[in-house]
């Protein structure tokens, strides 16, 4: 199996510039969406590429800092793993998921985070990397992104005060 640092380089990922963890957009569709028919949540913020997907690698050093977005994302595993992801819906309702090839273990190879859910990813101890690939449609957008911080998610979602505290930095 290769490394991380060989994937990185491999893959010519970047650090993401905000959530954490190493990153390269492979796709972004021509199609456009205009702003009178986004959904909900996007109204005002300009036109959407149809949809975009990326490469999305943690490190046992990085994890997904707790964000939420205004429509799916969905990840697929392709390497590695197995990482922990926990999503809050808006009403507090939790879930931790493991994302990794693993099925028979109960690892998730593809999981769906529905629109407006927090979502925070990070690796199981004694786990080197996780190689995602992650599609959303209408498309990413950096004007989407909602970064959480940890006071005012411990405070809404104080069962999860434990994963909140690890999957955020401010």
């Amino acid at each position: 199996m290769p490394t991380a640092q060989e994937l990185i380089d491999a893959l010519k990922l970047q650090p993401h510039p905000i959530e954490g963890g190493f990153f390269r957009e492979t796709y972004r569709s021509a199609g456009t969406v205009p702003d009178a028919d986004l959904p909900p949540g996007y109204r005002g913020r300009g036109v959407r590429s149809l949809g975009t997907s990326i490469y999305y690698l943690l490190t046992s050093e990085t994890f997904s800092e707790m964000h939420r977005l205004p429509t799916e994302e969905v990840f697929h595993v392709y390497l590695g793993g197995p990482a922990r992801m926990l999503q809050i819906d808006p009403d507090g309702t939790h879930r931790e998921i493991l994302l990794g090839s693993d099925v028979l273990a109960g690892q998730s190879p593809q999981v769906v985070v529905p629109p407006d859910v927090w979502q925070g990813t990070l690796l199981e101890p004694g786990v080197d990397f996780i190689l995602v690939g992650a599609t959303m449609a209408p498309g990413f957008d950096y004007a989407d992104y909602e970064q959480g911080k940890r006071a005012d998610l411990v405070a809404r979602f104080p069962r999860s005060a434990e994963m909140l505290r690890r999957l955020t930095r401010v």
